[in-house]
């Protein structure tokens, strides 16, 4: 843009901004302004002979006030008019005043319109570059179907001139961001291309913002790029700084265009040309010996350009994955930051490396920085760095350094920040288990991380303790004897007593020989904790005390007496209270046989995904969403993505149906010897029933026969510590669903759940009520590997005293193991009895599926408590009783 022109300061302007800077007091400030403003309306609406420099002069007082936080209602049209005007100054101020006050829905705006296609029909290239900017500042869709031809034309167009070409690049990336579909193809493509070839870098460095946005849209169609852009960065990387005296910035030359060719690379593969892959290599590692060089300034602005380059071309490279060299190159030049003094380049190296530990070409570079990283653990000041460090630990870890780096993640995690102990618990917790060889090792790893951060270790991970446990028959008694003596410890966290709990009551038998473990002083030692523990641990325990009776008849007495205790009775916790009266009566009427058939041993689990590592990529920062590839990368596995999550796969194993095994490598486990029937799916009522469900799904539960009459002991504990639920499998042929058993009759008394499941379809709704309207939001699973097309849900209309109202959805399809939310408003028109329906509907592999679901909405769902003093209670109260 050109200066404004001598002598054209606005001096009117300069001495109302004055007087707004000395007003004492807010009130001053208004005052002034409201006058102001009573003085412009006067002038636009009296003063027919106003001239250019006039309105331009009060149109930017209208600007400053608005810029001030005062709302501004009249001018607009006094703006537009600047825009006819031949002077630069007018034209400015008037587009300036559109872009920042003008309603985009006005109905000046198709002026607007038709004098920005004007100016850019002009010659006068500032007015084109105006015009261009206001566009890209509006950048709404009636810009976009205006000007989605004019723009393109004008970048391409041979006449254009360079500065205008910049602009025009910039403003067509702002119209593609709002209007996606009308991206230029076809004849456009190669000219727009064709722009990395131009003379001027500034249009290049425009051209590749455009390109990326392009490419990510449309890869295939702009795949000619890549030679080009290779070409262009070979270019920039051999020359010197004094090649690009306008583009060099402290002796880097052109470093922003660098950056972004080498992030537009990044959208491709390898080129499969040799020669532009060779010249791409050639590119990589002279930035890589470059980096390696003597800095030409002390100033950092010199290292910050060189750095930022440097970074980027190592992200290529990480891509790439596929030139060892350049891989260990760039792992070495990581190395050297690691213990650089400038804090944000240890943490960018930490973060690159966490990238590169994931490649079977440069895991084993990484693993050389092992005792750095471990330092930087416990030195480093700053916390988000010391969190990069844990995560590279992570990452580099494998079968050969595997108890040295969870030696040091649980002795950092003693003294570590709350916020990433839970994190860091996951990982020690997947890491113990992933390379365990000696599962006694893991075992004491475990139950030293529950003692060390016991508030930390979530379900999921105890479970997966007690999943190994029952797994593996030769650390069974290693494991009841450890976790005893961890009980024995003055201060025991509760997740230990639920860890010993469990295993006491299924394996205390096997160190019941040794008199300091007999079982009387396990029974006395566990509960000992008792008291202090809460009601779901109780629970536990009280099941934990059963299993006893039934392990040593000798101490059936003391048993049968702690149950009898009032405060377990008549507990307050329903649970407790149903556990000891029915664990009661078991003991009391049942015989010996009985109970060694409903009391026996815990089946061994079966080897699923676990929900450890699940949660650990949901937790993950961005430079760890990699890090599940390693096990690709470098055991060479199958890999299955999920919505954006890597799920490794080893071998199938059948059970009913093909189910994925284990994931983190309990492939050496025994098999169960006992036959596992899966049994119906019954919804978990509590932590300890969930006790069943390791890896946070439902798993098999053996049948059992009991020999009992008229005490029907068989449905009253098929399952001791968890209800018996069914094997979820992978679904290999689709069969239509046209009825279902839903279970909306559990949601009397909650709102949040699960209502329906199958092999196939997983239904979880939650429930929002407000006064007599509510709120569900349907959430449909697909668990098959087809997809679900033409998937609708309609009211039936069933229930007149009640309506259902569905959003539209936003897809009619729902992917394979992806998720579809359906939002429906409820209205509760009078009283009611039967629940509303609606009617759901799909198509899958040439099958229709069409099936009603019972809404959760009772009536008592709509009531709302009322508030009143005991005078008021007891008037009604007489009065429901005449």
């Amino acid at each position: 843009m050109t200066p404004p022109v001598k002598g054209d300061g606005m001096r009117g302007l300069s001495v109302f901004i004055s007087d707004i800077r000395n007003c004492k007091s807010r009130e001053a400030e208004i005052k002034r302004i409201n006058k102001e403003l009573a003085n412009i309306r006067t002038k636009f609406k009296g003063d027919k002979t106003l001239d250019g420099y006039q309105k331009k002069k009060y149109v930017c007082k209208l600007l400053f006030i608005f810029l001030l936080g005062h709302d501004i209602d009249f001018g607009q049209k006094e703006a537009v008019n600047l825009l006819v005007s031949n002077k630069y100054t007018e034209k400015q101020i008037g587009y300036l005043f559109i872009s920042v006050i003008l309603n985009h829905e006005s109905d000046l705006m198709r002026l607007i319109i038709q004098n920005i296609k004007n100016d850019l029909s002009s010659r006068n290239p500032i007015f084109i570059t105006l015009a261009l900017q206001c566009i890209a500042n509006i950048g709404n869709r009636e810009m976009a179907d205006a000007f989605a031809q004019d723009i393109p034309k004008l970048l391409v167009s041979g006449d254009t001139l360079d500065t205008v070409k910049q602009s025009a690049a910039l403003c067509l990336l702002k119209l593609i961001r709002t209007a996606p579909e009308l991206m230029p193809t076809g004849e456009w493509t190669t000219r727009i291309i064709h722009l990395l070839n131009d003379q001027h870098l500034g249009v290049v460095t425009a051209a590749c913002s455009l390109i990326d946005i392009l490419v990510k849209r449309n890869p295939e169609e702009y795949k000619a790029c890549v030679s080009l852009a290779v070409s262009r960065l070979s270019r920039i990387v051999t020359s010197t700084y004094t090649d690009f005296q306008d583009y060099t910035y402290y002796f880097v030359p052109a470093p922003w265009l660098s950056v972004k060719i080498l992030r537009l690379l990044q959208n491709y593969p390898p080129p499969e040309d040799p020669s532009i892959k060779s010249r791409l290599n050639e590119c990589l590692d002279t930035i890589l010996q470059k980096a390696q060089e003597a800095l030409k300034s002390k100033k950092l602005q010199h290292s910050n350009a060189k750095n930022a380059v440097l970074f980027e071309a190592i992200n290529l490279i990480i891509h790439i994955d596929s030139e060892p060299n350049l891989l260990v190159k760039a792992c070495n030049q990581l190395g050297n930051f690691l213990s650089h003094k400038d804090t944000n380049l240890r943490y960018l190296a930490l973060e690159s490396m966490c990238l590169l530990a994931t490649s079977e070409f440069s895991h084993e570079a990484v693993k050389k920085h092992q005792e750095t990283v471990i330092n930087a653990l416990k030195t480093e000041r700053d916390i988000s760095v010391r969190q990069r460090a844990v995560d590279l630990l992570y990452a580099m870890c494998d079968r050969t350094n595997a108890e040295e780096i969870v030696k040091e993640m649980l002795a950092y995690l003693e003294t570590a920040d709350y916020h990433i102990r839970e994190e860091m618990v996951l990982k020690v917790a997947i890491l113990a288990e992933k390379y365990a060889v000696d599962y006694t090792w893991y075992v004491d790893i475990m139950l030293n991380l529950i003692r060390i951060a016991g508030d930390y270790v979530s379900e999921e991970v105890w479970y997966r303790v007690i999943q190994i446990v029952v797994n593996r028959t030769d650390v069974q008694g290693y494991a009841a004897k450890t976790v005893f003596e961890a009980l024995q410890a003055p201060a025991c966290h509760e997740n230990m007593v639920k860890v010993g709990g469990y295993i006491l009551g299924e394996f205390g038998n096997l160190i019941a020989g040794d008199p300091r473990s007999s079982p009387l002083v396990q029974f006395e030692l566990l509960h000992s904790k008792y008291h202090l523990c809460s009601p779901q641990t109780r629970c536990l325990l009280l099941s934990t005390y059963v299993k006893f009776i039934n392990l040593f008849s000798e101490i059936k007495q003391q048993i049968q007496h702690v149950l009898k205790q009032e405060n377990n009775l008549k507990s307050s916790d329903v649970e407790i209270q149903q556990r000891s009266v029915e664990y009661l009566q078991l003991s009391m009427i049942a015989d010996a046989d009985v109970l060694a058939t409903v009391l026996e041993e815990m089946p061994s689990f079966p080897e699923r995904e676990s929900s450890i590592l699940s949660s650990i990529l949901q937790k993950k920062k961005p430079p760890m969403e990699t890090i599940g590839q390693k096990e690709e990368k470098i055991e060479k596995t199958t890999t299955n993505v999920q919505n954006g999550h890597e799920a490794k796969l080893g071998q199938v194993q059948s059970i009913a149906n093909v189910q994925p095994v284990d994931l983190i490598g309990l492939n050496s486990t025994p098999p169960s010897t006992k036959n596992h029937t899966p049994t119906a799916v019954t919804p978990l009522k509590s932590d300890q029933e969930a006790l069943l469900d390791i890896f946070g799904g439902p798993v098999p539960a053996p049948v059992q026969s009991v020999p009992v009459s008229n005490n029907n002991l068989d449905s009253l504990f098929s399952d001791t510590f968890g209800v018996p639920t069914q094997v979820v499998s992978e679904v290999s042929q689709f069969n239509p669903i046209l009825s279902i058993q839903d279970n909306h009759m559990q949601f009397i008394f909650t709102n949040v759940d699960t209502l329906f499941e199958n092999e196939a379809l997983k239904i979880f709704i939650k429930c929002e009520f407000k006064q007599n309207l509510a709120r569900l939001t349907l959430t449909f699973l697909n668990k098959t590997n087809f997809v679900f097309q033409n998937f609708s849900v309609e009211s039936t209309g069933n229930n007149d005293l009640v309506r259902v109202l569905p959003r539209a959805l936003e897809t009619n399809a729902i992917s394979s193991q992806s998720e579809l939310a359906q939002i429906l408003n409820v209205e509760c028109v009078n009283d009611f009895i039967e629940c509303p329906q609606v009617l759901v509907q799909f198509s899958c592999e040439g099958t229709q599926s069409k099936f009603e679901l019972n809404l959760p909405v009772f009536l008592n769902k709509f009531f709302d408590p009322v508030q009143m003093d005991s005078q008021t209670f007891f008037t009604r109260w007489k009065n429901l009783a005449k």
